[in-house]
C-alpha cells in the first residue's frame, strides 16, 4: 500500500481528517486537483462546536489569530439567537474566510508528515477485501496510489460519489441567490465597517448583505426577483452586482471591483449511506444545503472529527467490528437535521407575502428565551446528542463540559487533556478503583484525577470529545464494557500486568 488512507480534496473537511489521520500515526495522503487554493473566500464561519473540537487539539488559538473577529451569538434565516444560553466557553461565531482555515489546517499536516498531491485529479477507482486503489491524472500523466482505505472530502459535485454510483436524493433549489467577493468605494459610510450578523427582513425585491472579510474586501450576499429569472449558470456581471449594492445600500456605495462570484440556491441533498466498503464520504460530499445560518463548513469539519480517530483505529487493528460504522450512525442524524433546518430558514427568506407573515411568527416565537436556546443549540451544534448504548446519564452522548480543573500537576481545563488524539478517563473520586480498570487499555487512553463537578465520579471521553460513559466505582464494570466498545481489545501486556498488580 502507498498509504493507509487516501483523502481526495484539499477542503476544511479533507484536511482536518488528515491531520487527525496523521496525530493517530496513520500514513495519510490528501490528493487535491488544484494546483494552489483558489484564493476564494468561500465560506465564512466558525459555529462554536466547531470551535470546541479545535480546541481540543491546539487548533483555536492560531485560528483566532487569522480571524476577522467574534460576532456574540448566530442567527436563524437573519433572525438574532443567543448562545450564551448553553454551557460552552466559545458563545460566539468566528468570522474567518475559509482559505485562511484551509492555510492554517495544510500547516498542521505540515507539522505532522502529511503529503498533500496538489493538481492530481482522480479518474478511477476500485476496492476489494484488502484496500483500494484510486487512478490519478497528474502533471507526469497517469498514476496509480493504492491504501486500505479512501474518504471522499471532494465537495458537492464529489467525483468520488460519482465513481461510486451513489444517489444523493434531496430537493431542488427554488431560491437562487449570488455571493461575490467585491470591493466598494463607501464615502458616506453606508455599508457596515464591522463584522455584523446578517438580522434582516426581506421585503417583496430581495435583500443583500454585507462584510468585510480584510484586505478591503467585503463580501456581498444577495437575492432578489432578477435573480429568480436568471438561471444558475448564467454569467455574473459588475452591473448585475451593481444594482443589487445599490438597491440595498444607495447609489453613494459604488462598486470599484469583483474578486469572485457564484450563484447558489437552497437545494439539500444528502447520501444514504456515509459508508460503502473501504470508501466513505464526508463534508460536502456526503450533503449539501443552503448557507443559512452558517452551518456548512462546521458540519464538514464535525464530520472528519467524528470520522477520523475512529479510521485510525480500524488501521491500527484494534476497533471493534461495528466502530467504524458508528461514523455513520452518528453523522447522517445530525446532517439531516441541518438539511431540515435550512429548508426551514429557505421558506422564511423568499420574499412573498405568505412566507413573509410566516417570518413575523417565528421572530415573535425566537423571543421567548426557552425557543431561542432550542434554535441556537441546532445552529451551533451545542445541542448534538449521540444515542450511545450505556447506563443513562445526562452526559452521556454530549460533548464533555471544558471545565477548569485542579489536577495532580497543577491548573488546567478539560480541553487540553485530549491533545494528543486519545480519549480520556477524568475521575473526580474513586481515582483508584478507575485507575485499576482502565489500566488495560493506556496505551488508547489518558487518565487524569481532578477536583471538578461533573456529576459522575468519572467520564470516559471519546478522542472527538464526547462521553461516551459516565459513572460511579458501582459501576466500573460499565466502564470496562465502555473502554471495550470505543477503545478495543484491551492490550494482553497490559492486562497480564494488572492481574499480576
Amino acid at each position: 500500500m502507498n498509504a493507509d488512507v487516501i483523502v481526495v480534496g484539499a477542503g476544511p473537511t479533507g484536511l482536518l481528517l488528515a491531520a487527525e489521520l496523521g496525530l493517530a500515526g496513520v500514513r495519510a495522503v490528501v490528493v487535491e486537483r488544484l494546483t494552489r487554493r483558489s484564493g476564494q473566500s468561500k465560506a465564512l464561519g466558525i459555529q462554536p462546536r466547531s470551535a470546541e473540537a479545535l480546541e481540543l487539539r491546539g487548533l483555536l488559538e492560531p485560528l483566532m489569530d487569522r480571524a476577522i473577529q467574534r460576532v456574540p451569538g448566530g442567527h436563524f434565516a437573519g433572525l438574532r439567537l443567543d448562545y450564551t444560553a448553553w454551557n460552552t466557553r466559545h458563545p460566539y461565531a468566528i468570522g474567518i474566510p475559509q482559505g485562511r482555515v484551509e492555510a492554517l489546517l495544510e500547516e498542521r499536516l505540515g507539522e505532522l508528515d502529511v503529503e498533500v498531491l496538489r493538481g492530481h485529479e482522480l479518474t478511477a477507482l476500485s476496492q476489494d477485501a484488502d484496500g483500494v486503489e484510486a487512478t490519478l491524472l497528474g502533471p507526469g500523466g497517469e498514476s496509480r496510489l493504492t491504501a486500505r482505505f479512501l474518504v471522499g472530502c471532494d465537495g458537492g459535485r464529489s467525483t468520488v460519489r460519482g465513481l461510486l454510483g451513489v444517489g444523493f436524493p434531496g430537493l431542488d433549489g427554488k431560491l437562487l441567490s449570488v455571493v461575490a467577493d467585491i470591493t466598494i468605494s463607501d464615502p458616506d459610510g453606508a455599508v457596515p465597517e464591522t463584522w455584523t450578523l446578517p438580522v434582516m427582513t426581506p421585503d417583496k425585491t430581495g435583500k443583500g448583505y454585507i462584510a468585510p472579510i480584510g484586505d478591503g474586501v467585503h463580501r456581498f450576499l444577495f437575492y432578489g426577483a432578477e435573480q429568480q429569472r436568471l438561471s444558475r449558470d448564467a454569467p455574473i456581471t459588475e452591473e448585475e452586482v451593481r444594482r443589487a449594492l445599490h438597491h440595498e445600500f444607495g447609489r453613494g456605495v459604488r462598486l470599484t471591483g469583483v474578486r469572485w462570484a457564484s450563484r447558489f440556491t437552497d437545494a439539500s441533498r444528502q447520501v444514504e449511506r456515509y459508508r460503502h466498503g473501504r470508501v466513505l464520504l464526508a463534508g460536502d460530499a456526503a450533503h449539501i444545503h443552503s448557507p443559512s445560518g452558517g452551518q456548512g463548513l462546521n458540519l464538514g469539519l464535525q464530520d472528519a472529527f467524528n470520522l477520523g480517530w475512529k479510521l485510525a483505529a480500524e488501521i491500527r487493528g484494534w476497533a471493534h467490528d461495528g466502530l467504524l460504522d458508528t461514523y455513520h450512525a452518528e453523522r447522517h442524524p445530525v446532517a439531516a437535521r441541518v438539511l431540515a433546518n435550512t429548508r426551514a430558514q429557505a421558506v422564511l427568506l423568499v420574499h412573498d407575502e405568505e412566507n413573509l407573515a410566516l417570518r413575523g411568527i417565528v421572530e415573535e416565537l425566537l423571543r421567548v428565551p426557552e425557543a431561542n436556546r432550542i434554535v441556537a443549540g441546532m445552529i451551533s451544534g451545542l445541542d448534538i446528542r449521540h444515542d450511545l448504548p450505556g447506563r443513562p446519564h445526562h452526559l452521556l452522548g454530549r460533548h464533555v463540559p471544558d471545565l477548569d480543573l485542579v489536577t495532580a500537576s497543577g491548573p488546567g481545563r478539560v480541553a487540553r487533556l485530549l491533545r494528543d488524539g486519545r480519549g480520556l478517563l477524568l475521575t473526580t473520586a474513586d481515582e483508584a478503583a478507575f485507575a485499576e480498570a482502565a489500566e488495560p487499555w493506556s496505551a488508547r487512553i489518558g487518565r487524569a484525577h481532578a477536583q471538578a463537578e461533573l456529576g459522575a465520579d468519572a467520564v470516559l471521553v471519546r478522542p472527538d470529545g464526547y462521553v461516551c460513559w459516565a459513572g460511579s466505582a458501582a459501576d466500573v464494570s460499565g466502564l470496562a464494557d465502555a473502554l471495550a466498545r470505543w477503545a478495543g481489545a484491551p492490550s494482553t501486556r497490559a492486562a497480564t500486568a494488572a492481574r499480576h498488580a
